[in-house]
């Protein structure tokens, strides 16, 4: 997988920074450091091209996953945060999963089915229209999440359907409404201060 890792103070948390589809590597690194300068830095570019645009997993349609290549794709970036985790020196504990839209999907999918290895995140505008979903509890999961009130993309059902998924199974969760799917100020600077209580 095409990757990009900034080295930041030994002790801070690893972010791994999951891009929205058309992205690349690059695309949340300064996100990241806004989020926390200390901050090392992993950007990973998606394995799928939809039109040529990459992405982490397939889809059938807008909104319908293809959900084998879902957690196929799921288990590959699993793996390969973990040989990069051997391979810079720094521990899976310190992974803070940081997903915009198709990057917070695929980041959802390895809090659920990767729930002993990733237990932070930021997703920023996730969907999670799943059928199977595992049914063990997230007590030790914390994510802090951004909703849209008028997103295009992701309905407010689809949104209060993500955030069931996590109540449901028992996670720390934090969440702030936002105007649509575009990033904003007030949920980086929410999620910001939510990282600082998080470390």
């Amino acid at each position: 997988m095409n990757f990009i890792f900034h080295q930041g103070k030994p002790a801070a948390p690893v972010l791994v920074l999951l891009h929205g589809t058309g992205g690349d590597e690059r695309s949340l690194l300064d996100l990241g450091h806004d989020l926390d300068p200390q901050a090392s830095l992993l950007g990973i570019r998606g394995n799928v091209l939809e039109n040529g645009m990459p992405r982490y997993f397939k889809r059938l349609a807008e909104g319908i996953y293809d959900e084998e290549d879902l957690m196929f794709r799921g288990q590959e970036l699993a793996a390969f945060i973990q040989e990069v985790a051997k391979e810079k020196g720094f521990s899976i504990e310190q992974v803070v999963l940081v997903g915009y839209s198709n990057g917070a999907n695929i980041a959802l999918n390895l809090l659920l089915e990767f729930s002993a290895l990733f237990q932070k995140a930021i997703l920023y505008h996730p969907m999670y229209p799943v059928s199977k979903l595992p049914n063990h509890l997230l007590a030790q999961t914390n994510v802090f999440m951004s909703l849209g009130l008028k997103d295009p993309i992701v309905s407010v059902e689809d949104s209060k359907y993500v955030q069931a998924i996590f109540e449901s199974r028992g996670a720390q969760i934090e969440y702030v409404w936002t105007p649509s799917h575009q990033l904003t100020y007030q949920e980086v600077e929410k999620s910001r201060k939510w990282l600082e209580k998080a470390d």
